[in-house]
């Protein structure tokens, strides 16, 4: 940028477009500007900062970071993907004195690299979203008390943060959940009701309750808290090997792979987001290819089972910033979980295996600087016991 376009910067005519989202701390608010002149193709400086409000007149920027910034007509999408970035970077603020980055692990029999949030707290990537959600949450809505909907990893993820800030929970739970992961939610102190016939039931039962009793819902998915929770591993991804290719991530509501993508997008648009779905959990490849595969729901991957929410947010987001889906079989699913544990000595759930499934089946082709996120390691000792021996019959 040339010093004459610099000094260009504070003009009138220039346009300065500023999002706020949540504060860090009362009386504080972030934003983001970028500096442009006209509509159409613009390079250049987009400033994310957080400012602390002395009074009325005078603002003083505690912190900032600037990114150089390319892109076309500026968009609702791109608009939308500068917002989520500055929401990734303050969620990643937010959770460092709670959370310490995990694993990047190499597999030289796959030639990939593994993301191993089964080694997060709670066993499952689901912690950074629902604690930036609670955490993000004002006294009121603390007071209120929190409600959601979850197959177990979300539910302790929620379940754990409310315990860390004091904040009543109940979580609503399909009757098949691992006995794992409903004994997690209850050691946190949080009511967990596993009594309905599905992820559907319990979310529509949740909204119910939310709205006749006042709790704040956290969704799993839909709920830009959580996406921005969820991004922080692409933050993670691009510090930890910044030649990264290609990102494979499993998908069930989609909040995970959007957070993911639109980290990563906007840093490195050329890595290519890859989705993966089990064939009977499909909701994201039928919305993404406009399909309609049979939802089948029955799956040994029950974290990615259920329906996504009309109007989701993360339909939306997964068009922007994935470039593929896939589906594997829950034999291919079950083969990749017996992997993990024969080759890489990782415990992996179902949900945390597609990934590996769909490069161990090549459904996926191989590529160099491959990773993979391997998004939980929550699964009852018995599921595990009978896909150990079911390979041996």
């Amino acid at each position: 940028m040339s010093q004459k376009r610099i000094q260009r910067l504070a003009h009138a005519r220039l346009r300065a477009i500023q999002w706020l989202v949540k504060p860090t701390q009362e009386n504080q608010y972030v934003g983001v500007y970028i500096f442009r002149e006209l509509p159409g193709e613009f390079s250049g400086f987009c400033l994310l900062h957080i400012v602390d409000v002395q009074d009325h007149w005078a603002w003083s920027i505690s912190k900032s970071w600037l990114f150089y910034i390319k892109y076309n007509e500026a968009s609702f999408y791109a608009t939308r993907e500068l917002t989520m970035l500055s929401e990734i970077i303050l969620a990643q603020e937010r959770l460092s004195d709670y959370l310490c980055s995990t694993l990047l692990e190499y597999s030289p029999e796959l030639d990939v690299w593994f993301k191993l949030e089964n080694t997060n707290l709670t066993h499952s990537f689901k912690i950074r979203g629902a604690l930036n959600a609670v955490l993000s949450l004002d006294e009121q809505g603390r007071e209120r008390g929190i409600i959601t909907a979850s197959s177990g990893n979300h539910a302790q993820g929620v379940a754990y943060a409310a315990h860390l800030t004091g904040t009543r929970a109940t979580i609503l739970m399909p009757a098949h959940t691992p006995q794992r992961k409903i004994d997690g939610v209850r050691q946190y102190g949080a009511e967990a009701l596993a009594i309905y016939a599905n992820y559907d039931e319990a979310e529509a039962a949740a909204h119910q309750m939310a709205q006749k009793s006042g709790f704040t819902f956290i969704s799993p998915y839909n709920d830009r808290r959580v996406i921005a929770g969820a991004g922080t591993i692409g933050l993670e991804i691009l510090a930890q090997k910044p030649d990264v290719s290609r990102v494979i991530v499993p998908v069930g509501g989609g909040g995970l792979i959007s957070g993911i993508g639109a980290t990563i997008k906007s840093k490195k648009p050329d890595v290519q987001i890859i989705g993966v779905n089990a064939q009977s959990a499909p909701a994201m490849t039928n919305a993404f290819y406009n399909l309609n595969h049979p939802e089948v729901w029955d799956t040994v991957a029950e974290a990615l089972s259920g329906a996504i929410e009309p109007g989701a947010i993360t339909l939306d987001l997964a068009k922007q910033y994935v470039d593929q889906m896939a589906m594997v079989s829950e034999e291919q699913i079950a083969t990749a979980m017996r992997w993990m544990i024969s080759h890489a000595g990782w415990l992996v759930e179902g949900g945390g295996a597609v990934g590996v499934a769909a490069v161990l089946h090549h459904v996926v082709p191989p590529q160099p600087n491959t990773v993979i996120v391997i998004s939980g390691g929550n699964v009852d000792m018995q599921t595990v016991q009978q896909i150990l021996c079911e390979s041996r019959s």
